[in-house]
This record gives structure tokens, C-alpha cells and sequence, in this order.
């Protein structure tokens, strides 16, 4: 288990705050005092370091097999016509990832990045349906050159306050690659093709860039 570079800035700003929380407190505070904060202290930076978590996952892809781009639970699957980019009717699998997943977003299948765009919005709770289209987000589409175009959101909650996205247009997609990062929950979007098959129900656990969440009909 490693931990991911979107957590570097912050893991060290919060080592510099508890710092110089703690050293006062265990140079003039009570016994009691000092323990308890401490232990308070200690029990972020555990959280914050299992947040930003980069488990050792060898993700690889099939031609024909659609894997999941985060980890987290399917909170929605649905027949939408999309109108900002593909301009076609597609299936959309949606993944709601709570502050206790890991919260890398991997590309779902192979492809060349068309789009990479990021969009301003609110911060409402990511299982929300109209977060999908209100919300902080970022677009990024990839074309597969035997499926078409594959859409995936990365969108902010009511807790995440920063997406990080990886790709640009032109990328070309290899084993492994990462979209990007979401910090602190969150909800991933993907739009594919309705030539797919959903493997996948609502109320699943998938994780990403291992669970198969479609195949080709």
C-alpha cells in the first residue's frame, strides 16, 4: 500500500498543523490534556492517510469489457440522452464513493482522450441525481476505436471539494492509467454505448479497475 501523490500537499500541511497543536500542549499542558489531543490528532492523520490509500491493483484491459472507474457503490443506471458532447442516447452507470473508499478514478476501457474539460457547479450530496449535471465536475471522453465514445464524469459532493483530473486530449490510454483523483466523496459518471451490457445493479460494490461493470452484447 502506497499513497497517492493528490495527497502529498495535504498530508503535509496537516503534519505542520498538528505539530504545532501538539508540541505546546506536551510542553506546558496537563498529562490529560495532551494525551487526549493527541490521540484526536493521531486519529486524523490515520484517516487522512487511508483516505489518499493507493492500494496495489494491477488493472488491465479487454477489447470487449467495460471495468469500473472508481471504487464505490452503484447508485444509479439509467437511460439518458446526452446532449453536451456525444449528442447520442447512452446507458449511465453511476458510482457514489464514500470518504471510506479509495478514491482514484481509473479509465474504464482503452481509448484516445477527445475531451477533458473541467466545469464550475454546486456541492450537493453526490447521490443526487441532478448532481450529475449541477455540480463541480470534470468531463473527460475517450474514443475507443471499436466501441465509440465512452463519457465519464468526475463529480464533486457535499464533502469534495477538489477534482483532480490527469488526462489530456490526445492522451492515448494504457494499462493502468488514472483519470484522475476526487478528494473527500464523491461520484463518478460513466455514459457508454448502448451496444454494452450492464453487469452490473444498483446497490453493488465495485472497485475500480477491477470490477466489470458491462461487456459487448
Amino acid at each position: 500500500m502506497k499513497i497517492h501523490k493528490a495527497g502529498f500537499g495535504v498530508i503535509l500541511v496537516l503534519l505542520i498543523i498538528l505539530t504545532l497543536i501538539n508540541v505546546p500542549l506536551f510542553i506546558f499542558a496537563t498529562s490529560a490534556i495532551k494525551w487526549v489531543v493527541f490521540s484526536f490528532s493521531m486519529g486524523i492523520l490515520l484517516f487522512v492517510l487511508r483516505f489518499f490509500r493507493f492500494p496495489n491493483r494491477k488493472v488491465r484491459y479487454a477489447d470487449d469489457i467495460v471495468i469500473s472507474p472508481a471504487d464505490g457503490k452503484i447508485v444509479a443506471i439509467e437511460e439518458i440522452e446526452e446532449t453536451d458532447f456525444i449528442k447520442e442516447k447512452r446507458t449511465q452507470v453511476s458510482i457514489f464513493m464514500s470518504v471510506w473508499s479509495v478514491h482514484i478514478n481509473w479509465f474504464p476501457m482503452l481509448g484516445t482522450v477527445e475531451i477533458s474539460e473541467h466545469f464550475n457547479g454546486r456541492y450537493m450530496a453526490a447521490w443526487l441525481p441532478k448532481s450529475s449535471t449541477e455540480n463541480e465536475r470534470s468531463v473527460v471522453v475517450i474514443n475507443n476505436e471499436k466501441h465509440g465514445k465512452i463519457l465519464i464524469k468526475q463529480i464533486a459532493g457535499a464533502v469534495a471539494r477538489r477534482i483532480i483530473t490527469y488526462s489530456k486530449v490526445g492522451d492515448k490510454v494504457s494499462d493502468g492509467d488514472q483519470i484522475g483523483f476526487i478528494r473527500f466523496g464523491s461520484r463518478v459518471d460513466v455514459l457508454l454505448p448502448e451496444t454494452f451490457n450492464i453487469n452490473v445493479k444498483i446497490g453493488d460494490m465495485v472497485k475500480g479497475g477491477i470490477s466489470k461493470i458491462a461487456e459487448i452484447k
